[in-house]
């Protein structure tokens, strides 16, 4: 399938400007943000196993729009006949190579500093607007789109909302101003839920951290530097992995009513193959004697 195919399969859409949320004058910084926060929904290291299949996919077609938008020609080409060029399809390996190099690690100091400049600003509200119309007044899908969206700013981001309904910025949807009482209530369980693991995952980091810098203390102690470099690498993936995945509640998250189960679609293919295979599992035919002559199986 070409590009713009899989554009419309797994993006419902043929427009690579609607796919990516910006403008057809997009600047070359805004295109890189918007590859950037809808990579992170579909990175392949970042979803369940029974997903990797689907995000591998989605995600090699956001590196190829990324790299047609960031490219002069080739934009002028889809932007003059609406057509993307497929000859320099590359391995998943180079999506993940492109996507290393345009991105550094983030720190937590990174995240701290962006939640502070971004909760209450013009950006956020714009996110809140985006994420009410494309939800339709939902307000899981909100909480899922708009960046440190969390429980308790619900109050605040219903105000902003109300606001926007008032002024006719927004149509109004009853399933926002009427939302049923369960499934709010499943949502701040949802996020109670969360909330306590995300606690028991940060107690277990802090006690890795301080391990580690132990283990650093006893290595450096002994002299050992190879060690030591070893150490420090392997601390800073894991605490690369936890900053990461606190970012990614906010993109990758779901609703649990529109969570779907890959697994029973897992166990239909593996009975099918097992079938197949008792199938072509025959007794081989043999020679056979009869009245004195040596028949052969028929083939």
């Amino acid at each position: 399938m070409s590009t713009l195919e899989l554009c419309e399969k797994y993006f419902a859409t043929r427009d690579v400007y609607k796919l990516m949320g910006i403008a057809k004058d997009a600047k070359e910084k805004d295109i890189k943000k918007a590859y950037h926060k809808l990579s992170l929904l579909v990175h392949p290291d970042r979803v369940p196993d029974a997903q990797k299949d689907e995000s591998t996919e989605k995600f090699k077609v956001l590196s190829k729009i990324y790299q047609v938008l960031t490219d002069t020609q080739k934009r002028a080409i889809y932007d003059e006949q609406g057509i993307i060029d497929d000859d320099d399809e590359g391995k998943l390996t180079n999506w993940l190579d492109l996507w290393s190099k345009i991105f550094k690690p983030l720190s937590e100091e990174d995240i701290s500093n962006y939640e502070k400049e971004y909760v209450g600003s013009d950006l956020e509200r714009t996110d809140i607007k985006k994420a009410y119309l494309g939800g339709k007044g939902c307000i899981n899908y909100i909480m899922n789109h708009v960046p440190f969206m969390k429980v308790e700013d619900e109050p605040r981001f219903k105000e902003i909302v109300a606001s926007m309904i008032a002024a006719n910025d927004v149509p109004e949807y009853k399933i926002f101003t009427e939302e049923p009482a369960a499934k709010r209530n499943k949502r701040h369980k949802k996020y109670a839920r969360e909330s306590k693991e995300a606690t028991i995952i940060k107690e277990r980091i802090k006690r890795r951290r301080e391990k580690d810098a132990e283990a650093e203390q006893e290595i450096s102690d002994s002299g050992n530097l190879e060690q030591l470099i070893l150490a420090r690498k392997n601390s800073r993936e894991s605490n690369y992995n936890s900053l990461m995945d606190r970012l990614l509640e906010k993109y990758a998250g779901e609703d649990d009513s529109d969570t779907v189960d890959f697994s029973s679609f897992d166990k239909k293919k593996k009975l099918k193959a097992k079938t197949a295979s008792k199938k072509t599992q025959k007794s081989p035919k043999t020679n056979s004697v009869k009245k004195g002559r040596v028949e052969k199986p028929k083939v």
